[in-house]
């Protein structure tokens, strides 16, 4: 990005972008990606009807500050990139809309979101992973893609959780933070990893004491309510990436 327009804009706007940008490096470096699919967004601050995402067509381990997508609710865009998904702004834009405590979305196909999301209510409470996120996880229902009911009824998903399995497809995370939203994507895929390989043994899983996931769902709803929720994750993995000299902050 050219200082001109690095200047024509806020601080935090540019802020939002390098933070947005390195969450798609680190996304790359844990081998989340699905080629150039799937996407994460930023909701700008000060601009609530405003978010960011990626320029579609860049590989994440490309995508920089300047070249991020600037748009709003209704779809247009209002600087940055060019290029961007439908069915991507789709699903950001109705979690948005339906969650105004949402400041970061995350979308992933992994292997195991994806296998997870074959089934039914498919996380249970049979690992500690899957009693970081259990309380918090709601499903829902596959649709069409980049239509506008699909963008109403991801908003109403939404409101029953901040770690969603949208069922035939993938995994979502939102959060008021960059950090939060990587945090309970990692504890995600955490547990669908392990829920998946308990499925493969021949044998049913050890269960987790009622009052037990009763107590810790307690404790995790207080930790996630905080704004330091992953952060320390979140900066630690960053650290990583710019030690292999991942440059994204232009």
């Amino acid at each position: 990005m050219s200082a001109v327009l690095k200047t024509s804009m806020s601080e935090a706007e540019w802020q939002t972008r390098c933070e947005l940008a390195a969450l798609y490096r680190v996304v790359d470096h844990l081998g989340w990606t699905d080629l150039i699919n799937t996407h994460m967004s930023a909701r700008i601050p000060g601009e609530p009807d405003a978010f960011l995402i990626n320029n579609y067509g860049e590989m994440f381990d490309e995508v920089t500050a300047s070249s991020l997508v600037k748009m709003n609710l209704d779809g247009k865009v209002l600087g940055g990139g060019t290029k961007y998904n439908a069915a991507g702004f789709t699903i950001h834009s109705g979690v948005y809309k339906g969650r105004p405590d949402a400041n970061c979305v995350m979308h992933t196909h992994t292997r195991a979101g994806a296998g997870i999301s074959l089934l039914p209510r498919g996380i249970r409470a049979i690992s500690q992973d899957a009693l970081q996120i259990l309380d918090d996880v709601a499903y829902h229902g596959y649709g069409v893609p980049a239509s506008p009911e699909e963008c109403e009824e991801l908003a109403r998903s939404c409101a029953h959780g901040s770690c969603v399995v949208l069922l035939n497809h993938g995994l979502l995370t939102h959060a008021p933070t960059v950090h939060g939203a990587f945090f309970r994507m990692w504890n995600m895929e955490r547990a669908c990893e392990l829920e998946l390989l308990a499925r493969t043994m021949g044998i049913e899983p050890v269960p987790i004491a009622e009052d037990v996931v009763r107590k810790f769902a307690e404790r995790m709803g207080r930790r996630r309510n905080s704004d330091d929720y992953g952060r320390a994750e979140f900066q630690g993995m960053v650290r990583t990436i710019d030690r292999k000299g991942a440059t994204y902050r232009c």
